[in-house]
């Protein structure tokens, strides 16, 4: 897939990539390997490691692909876990990139679509794009799922005025530019409808793409919970409310 920043005038863009991660020790090599292998065209890569103060064998297994992989994947650690939005917030001050996209480390999100993620922002297109979960069939995606991000994703267009099909999606890419001179605050997954209430409230519209997604279970790992959705519609309200 073509995906060089038109707009650019044959400079090098750079895409970077960054992982937010806490006790993913069985996912998160496999997650580097692929982020490796996806092509992104004539875009330069970069790999940030955002780890949250794991307290498994995840640092080690990504501080090892940062020392075979210098110029490509870089580490940076918390002396502790704070929660994803700390983490992604860790991850972006590192980020040096052009375009900065998030990839989650548990493997429900493919790599292999962040061509698709980043591909309308290269190509000078759009300056926000979502990836999407929803818009594809989504038959073996559990109905609570379903009901609790669509009631998200509705309520967030109601507030703001978006078209939104999946608010709470973890793939957010943006032009560097779009996140200029905002200041994000959430530690936890309310990082979501931080992020996307601060993009609306400047105007900027968020284009959305399908892509693929394999849920996991609590039982598999998956940390998110229902009090997180309660964060996020407080989350919400504050943003859509604040001055």
């Amino acid at each position: 897939m073509h995906v060089f920043l038109s707009a650019s005038q044959g400079r090098c863009v750079k895409a970077s990539i960054i992982i937010p991660v806490f006790n993913e020790e069985g996912t998160i090599g496999e997650v580097i390997d692929r982020v490796l292998a996806v092509d992104l065209g004539m875009l330069e890569k970069e790999i940030v490691v955002a780890d949250d103060g794991s307290t498994d064998h995840t640092h080690a297994i990504a501080e090892a692909y940062a020392h075979r992989h210098p110029e490509l994947v870089c580490l940076v650690t918390a002396p502790s876990n704070a929660g994803k939005g700390a983490a992604i917030r860790m991850g972006l001050t590192r980020a040096t990139g052009d375009i900065l996209v998030v990839q989650d480390a548990d493997l429900e999100l493919d790599p292999a679509d962040l061509p698709l993620v980043v591909g309308p922002i290269a190509r000078g297109e759009y300056t926000v794009v979502y990836g999407s979960r929803f818009m594809r069939s989504v038959s073996h995606i559990p109905t609570p799922t379903l009901l609790a991000n669509g009631f998200l994703s509705l309520l967030t267009n109601l507030l703001f005025g978006s078209h939104l099909t999946d608010m709470e999606t973890a793939y957010k890419a943006f032009r560097r530019e779009a996140l200029k001179g905002v200041t994000l605050e959430s530690n936890g997954f309310e990082i979501e409808p931080e992020i996307t209430a601060k993009i609306l409230r400047r105007g900027l519209p968020i284009f959305e793409v399908p892509i693929r997604y394999a849920p996991r279970t609590a039982g598999q790992g998956k940390k998110i919970r229902l009090s997180d959705g309660l964060k996020a519609i407080r989350a919400l309200f504050r943003y859509r409310l604040a001055a």
